[in-house]
C-alpha cells in the first residue's frame, strides 16, 4: 500500500479509518524502520514446502512491486485494515494504539496458496498488548453469518488462532501473536482451515523468536 497519507497529523487511533492514501508513485521500501526480513520467519519454519513470494503489486493491489518479498506499510492503514470488517456480531468499541512501523511479508504454502505476515511494531510493549487484546476482542465478537464469519480455534494471553471465512470466497487461518513491542498477524489461505489448529500452535515459537 502507499506509504503516505494526505494528513501530516500523526494518527492516534487504529480503530478509526485512515484518510484516503495518496497514489503510489514509487515502490515501497523493503524495510520499515527497524523491521526487516530478519523479523519474519524463514519459510521452512512455517511449514515444509513453504516459500517466500515476490508480489509484483499493481493498480488493483494498491502498491508498486519492489522486487522483494517484504514491503513497508503505512502503520495506520495496516493496523486498521487488519481488524475484522463485515461481521454480523456486536461491534467492539474503544480506541486502539497505532504502531510506529508496519512491515508485511508474502509467502506461498506447500499447496501454492497465498499467506501473508504483518508485523506491527509499537512504541512499547504496553501498546502492543493493548492492540493485541483489542484485535482479539474484535475477532471474538465477529460471529458468523455476515460478510465475514470468524470461528475461534484456540487462544491464550499472547497468541490466538481462528478461521476467517468470507462469504462466497476464501477461508484463512488467522494467527495473532504479541511479543515484546510487536504484534504479528499471519493469515494463511487454506482449504482445510478448521483442521489447522495444531499447525497454528506449532509456528508460534517461530514468530516469537524473530518478530521483536
Amino acid at each position: 500500500m502507499p506509504t503516505n497519507t494526505l494528513s501530516s497529523t500523526p494518527p492516534t487511533d487504529a480503530a478509526v479509518p485512515p484518510e484516503v492514501p495518496e497514489q503510489a508513485t514509487a515502490p515501497p521500501p523493503a524495510n520499515a524502520g527497524p523491521l526487516t526480513a530478519a523479523n519474519l520467519p524463514a519459510p521452512d519454519k512455517l511449514g515444509t514446502g513453504w516459500k517466500t513470494y515476490t508480489d509484483r503489486g499493481g493498480a488493483e493491489a494498491g502498491f508498486i512491486g519492489n522486487n522483494t518479498w517484504t514491503r513497508r506499510r503505512d502503520p495506520h492503514q495496516a493496523s486498521y485494515e487488519a481488524l475484522p470488517s463485515g461481521c454480523a456480531g456486536q461491534p467492539v468499541a474503544g480506541s486502539l494504539p497505532v504502531p510506529a512501523y508496519a512491515l508485511t511479508g508474502s509467502y506461498r504454502t506447500a499447496d501454492a496458496l497465498p499467506a501473508t505476515a504483518l508485523l506491527l511494531r509499537f512504541s512499547n510493549s504496553k501498546q502492543a498488548e493493548t492492540y493485541y487484546k483489542g484485535y482479539k476482542a474484535r475477532m471474538d465478537a465477529c460471529g458468523t453469518g455476515g460478510d465475514l464469519s470468524v470461528k475461534q480455534l484456540w487462544a491464550d494471553d499472547t497468541a490466538a488462532a481462528g478461521v476467517r471465512a468470507y462469504a462466497g470466497a476464501e477461508s484463512y487461518v488467522d494467527l495473532s501473536v504479541v511479543h515484546g513491542s510487536t504484534v504479528a498477524l499471519l493469515a494463511t489461505t487454506s482449504t482445510r482451515a478448521d483442521q489447522q489448529a495444531d499447525w497454528a500452535r506449532s509456528v508460534v515459537p517461530a514468530l516469537e523468536a524473530v518478530i521483536d
